[in-house]
């Protein structure tokens, strides 16, 4: 069940619903229009000057005074408000484009799913389950550096940078990335190369790293410079043979791959070094809802197809957002067609601030159930539960138990931390009224994860 305070479940933009007949809508119809100047504060915009990097950049909206200015009377006074409260309790400081701003529907921005996930309301938020944390995924505690990773034996994760283009409300990183918050004083991981060079000592020092991920904050965000050096040089060392640059700019920005030549160029010769080497280098983006993609995103996708650039993408499943089969279809399809391949949908990590936007585990797997079969396997996204601890991703089906009274889902991950138990919990608000009342009660919630943790037997 789901509280009457949250958003029901959105629908598409009018070009994306089904002509009569038809038995879903079109994953082809990409938005093609100057949506924007709907909105006041960029009425007089023309397309030259808002479909550049540049515009996009100087006027992303990072304050309610700034929301206000653009926005104007599109919204009640009462909206502002609920934006002002929300923003206490979130842990990510506000950043939004100019071009995500424009594909909001201000006609009915509580049930819109881009909204959802960039500004915060103080309305649908709801209290943290008992279980979340700040780091819940314990990367502090899989770091042998600063800003590195290093969880699976073969692969580890490079953060260079703690900033993005836009910020997710809901960052796994919410820990580090961004600014300080009312709630959160983050981890600094700033781009410094002395901190990078130091990073750089311990992979060639790990003769079993094969695979880096190179993420932040977002690699948007490096200069041109700093993703052909750090490309290049992970690249030389002989235990290297793939990296991944992580971004989600295809997604929230756009504008950058098309106007932004230094910088896609500068991606292009990794890209290139990497096929003479024998090695691979790809691009892993991140989109939550069909409405994300519009005809610019194509463009900017046009763009690294050209150039032999191949980019997977990373979805969060989200309540609101993308929580029944019908989305995640068209975003599946959607992606595929302009060439972009679904790789994961996570199950919504457990992090403070944002327990609105989590689903439970069998919501998830009935997704997936109708996601399957719907197009090519090779464009079919896996979903996984990243488990709290530091246990990895898990294919959602694999859990050892699983108690949909409860909520409460039992892991294990013997390739990374063997012999060692891993849980996820549903929201609260998903179980009924008597199960919540038991998890307000200390000692009844640590019954219940015992029983968990004990019925998993001897595996």
């Amino acid at each position: 069940m789901e509280l009457e305070t949250l958003a029901p479940r959105v629908s598409l933009y009018s070009a994306s619903q089904p002509e009569k007949g038809n038995r879903s809508p079109d994953h082809r119809a990409l938005r093609n229009d100057e949506f924007w100047k709907s909105l006041p504060g960029y009425a007089g915009i023309n397309s030259d000057e808002f479909q550049t990097h540049i515009f996009q950049t100087r006027n992303s909206v990072t304050n309610v005074r700034q929301l206000r200015d653009t926005l104007k009377d599109r919204v009640p006074e009462s909206f502002y408000e609920d934006v002002v409260e929300g923003i206490k309790h979130a842990p990510m400081a506000l950043r939004i484009s100019p071009y995500l701003l424009g594909l909001i529907d201000w006609d009915e921005p509580y049930l819109d799913p881009i909204r959802t996930q960039f500004l915060p309301v103080a309305s649908q938020q709801l209290p943290n389950h008992p279980e979340l944390r700040l780091d819940s995924l314990h990367e502090q505690k899989d770091s042998p550096v600063p800003g590195l990773i290093h969880r699976y034996p073969d692969k580890a994760l490079f953060l260079p940078i703690d900033s993005c283009p836009v910020y997710c409300r809901f960052c796994t990183r919410s820990y580090a990335i961004g600014s300080d918050t009312d709630t959160v004083e983050k981890l600094k991981l700033s781009a410094r190369a002395q901190r990078w060079d130091n990073t750089f000592t311990y992979i060639a020092s790990r003769p079993e790293l094969e695979d880096i991920v190179i993420s932040g904050g977002d690699t948007y965000n490096l200069k041109p410079e700093h993703i052909q050096m750090i490309g290049e040089r992970l690249l030389r060392m002989p235990n290297i043979r793939r990296i991944r640059y992580a971004t989600k700019g295809l997604a929230v920005l756009p504008q950058k791959i098309i106007t932004d030549h230094a910088w896609l160029d500068a991606l292009t010769r990794v890209v290139e070094l990497g096929r003479q080497m024998h090695k691979d280098v790809v691009v892993h983006t991140h989109f939550n809802h069909p409405n994300e993609i519009t005809t610019v995103t194509e463009r900017a996708m046009g763009k690294m197809t050209e150039r032999g650039i191949t980019v997977r993408c990373q979805t969060v499943l989200q309540r609101g957002v993308n929580d029944n089969s019908e989305t995640m279809q068209l975003l599946v399809r959607r992606l595929s067609y302009i060439n972009i391949h679904p790789y994961y949908v996570y199950f919504h990590d457990m992090v403070p601030g944002v327990e609105d936007l989590r689903t439970s585990l069998e919501a998830g797997l009935n997704i997936e159930k109708h996601v399957r079969g719907h197009t090519a396997g090779f464009n079919t996204p896996s979903f996984v539960v990243d488990t709290m601890g530091g246990g990895g991703k898990r294919d959602a089906h694999s859990f050892e138990h699983y108690d949909r009274e409860t909520g409460i889902a039992v892991y294990t991950s013997p390739s990374v931390k063997p012999g060692v138990k891993f849980l996820y919990f549903d929201p609260l608000s998903t179980l009924d009224k008597t199960q919540q009342v038991r998890w307000q009660i200390p000692d009844e919630r640590r019954l219940m994860i015992d029983t968990a943790l004990n019925s998993t037997g001897g595996w």
